[in-house]
């Protein structure tokens, strides 16, 4: 698996990434009209190139195959993280991670931010986030809880 830095020309496999990921892991965790209005069939090409045109998006490749991808913003707000569901338990959702907070440290971010969905919040507890604030949000009528997370990278170099 590679981790790279998206040129641009996979918008259309991410945005069918996000929505089947969406629609099938998530499904424990958010109802079919949460689903639907969180991921909308079929995604709009519009929609996500506006979307990540101000983040910095990582692709997790393996011979031409997109097994997931994360975007972030340069002051450390990590804004989406989705895996294929076709490649579960894999170390994608890990390995597009560590890239991204090794490039954050880099710039010399000290906080990392994130405004967690149910589904996700385990990972982003596994990699050192705790939650802020429990959060509820609407999109497309419906509801949605998730959890703002922060990471406060100058702690953990302290320690």
């Amino acid at each position: 698996m590679q981790i790279l830095e998206h040129d641009g020309s996979r918008l259309a496999d991410i945005a069918a990434l996000f929505t089947a990921s969406v629609h099938r892991l998530a499904a424990g965790h958010y109802d079919a009209a949460q689903r639907a209005a969180w991921a909308p069939q079929p995604p709009d090409p519009a929609h996500w190139a506006a979307r990540l045109r101000p983040a910095t998006t990582l692709v997790a490749d393996e011979d031409g195959v997109l097994l997931g991808f994360l975007a972030y913003e340069a002051r450390g707000h990590i804004d989406m993280l989705f895996t294929s569901p076709l490649a579960p338990r894999r170390g994608v959702a890990t390995g597009l991670y560590a890239e991204a907070e090794r490039r954050l440290r880099a710039l010399g971010v000290a906080e990392l931010t994130t405004e967690a969905s149910l589904v996700a919040e385990p990972f982003f507890a596994r990699q050192g986030f705790a939650i802020v604030e429990r959060q509820c949000v609407e999109r497309g009528g419906q509801r949605f809880e998730r959890a703002l997370m922060r990471k406060r990278l100058a702690d953990e170099a302290a320690d």
